[in-house]
C-alpha cells in the first residue's frame, strides 16, 4: 500500500519542528488606535477614583471664588470689575492644576508594573504616555466648564459670548497637550506618588503665580516682569483674554501655542527614554 504524501509532515521530527517555529509577529495597532485606547483607559480611572478626580476639578472651583471676593477689591477696587480680568486666566490656571495629577497617576502605574506589561505588547512605544496625556482632555474640559459656570453665577460676562468660550477652551486644551509632557517627565522620574505630586506643584506654582492670570505685569517689579515674559504661561493667558474680550491677534494665538509646542517637541522624546529604560 502506497503511504500517503504528506506522511513525512506526520514524522514527529517534523510535528516538534512545527511547534518550535516562531510565530508570525502579532499586528500591532496604528499610532493614533493605541494612543485612543490609552486614552480610554485614563478615562476609566475616573470611575474608580471618583474622589481624586472630584478633588481635582474643584479646586480651580473654588479658587475662582477665593481670588475674586477676597482680593477683587484691592486690586480692581471690585470683584466684578476683576473677575472679568480674573476668568480667563483661572481656566488656564485650571487646566495645569488638573493636569499636575497625571504625574500621580502615571507614577502610580509604574510602581504596580502596570507599563511594564505595555513593554511587551505590541503597541506604540510613545501610545502609553501620549494616551495618558489625551486622556486628561476630559477632566480638563469639565474642569474650565465649572469654571466658566461659576464664574457667570458670579457675574462674569464674556465680551464674545458663547463662540468666544468654545474657541478659548479648545485652544487652551490644545495648549494643555504640551504641558502635560512635564507631569509625565516628573511621574517617570519620581521614586512615589506622593514626590512625584509634590515635584509638579513646585514647577506648577512659578508658572502659575508668575504670570499675568492675577493681576497686571505692569505692576510688579522690572525682575519680576522679565520672568513673566518668559512665561509661557503668560502668553496662553494673554490669548484667552484677548478672545473672550474680542481683542484677540493671529500673533497672540501663535505666541501661547509656541510654548506648549517646545515643550512637547523636548520632554516627548525625554519621555519616551525614561519610559523605556529599564526600571
Amino acid at each position: 500500500m502506497k503511504p500517503p504524501e504528506n506522511a513525512a509532515l506526520l514524522a514527529p521530527e517534523h510535528r516538534i519542528g512545527a511547534v518550535l517555529a516562531p510565530s508570525a509577529p502579532a499586528d500591532s495597532a496604528g499610532p493614533i488606535t493605541a494612543v485612543v485606547t490609552f486614552a480610554w483607559r485614563g478615562l476609566l480611572k475616573i470611575k474608580h477614583m471618583p474622589s481624586l478626580t472630584i478633588d481635582v476639578i474643584l479646586t480651580p472651583i473654588w479658587l475662582t471664588v477665593m481670588f475674586t471676593f477676597l482680593f477683587g477689591g484691592v486690586i480692581a477696587n471690585s470683584p466684578q470689575k476683576y473677575l472679568q480680568f480674573l476668568l480667563p486666566g483661572m481656566i488656564v490656571q485650571a487646566v495645569i492644576i488638573i493636569s499636575s495629577y497625571t504625574a500621580l497617576m502615571l507614577n502610580t502605574d509604574l510602581s504596580k508594573g502596570v507599563f511594564d506589561r505595555f513593554n511587551s505588547m505590541p503597541v506604540q512605544r510613545l501610545a502609553p504616555l501620549a494616551g495618558t496625556i489625551l486622556s486628561d482632555a476630559a477632566r480638563n474640559l469639565l474642569g474650565c466648564l465649572l469654571v466658566v459656570a461659576i464664574g457667570y453665577v458670579i457675574g462674569y460676562r464674556a465680551e464674545t459670548g458663547a463662540v468666544g468660550i468654545a474657541l478659548t477652551l479648545i485652544l487652551v486644551l490644545v495648549a494643555a497637550f504640551g504641558f502635560g509632557w512635564v507631569p509625565v517627565v516628573v511621574g517617570l522620574l519620581a521614586p512615589s506618588g506622593p514626590v512625584a505630586i509634590n515635584l509638579v506643584w513646585m514647577i506648577a506654582s512659578p508658572a502659575i503665580f508668575v504670570s499675568n492670570i492675577f493681576v497686571d505685569p505692569e505692576t510688579m517689579p522690572s525682575w519680576v516682569q522679565v520672568l513673566v515674559a518668559v512665561n509661557p504661561v503668560t502668553y496662553l493667558t494673554t490669548a484667552a483674554r484677548g478672545i473672550l474680550n474680542g481683542e484677540v491677534t493671529a500673533v497672540q494665538i501663535a505666541l501661547a501655542l509656541v510654548g506648549p509646542a517646545l515643550i512637547a517637541a523636548v520632554l516627548a522624546p525625554i519621555s519616551l527614554a525614561l519610559y523605556q529604560r529599564e526600571r
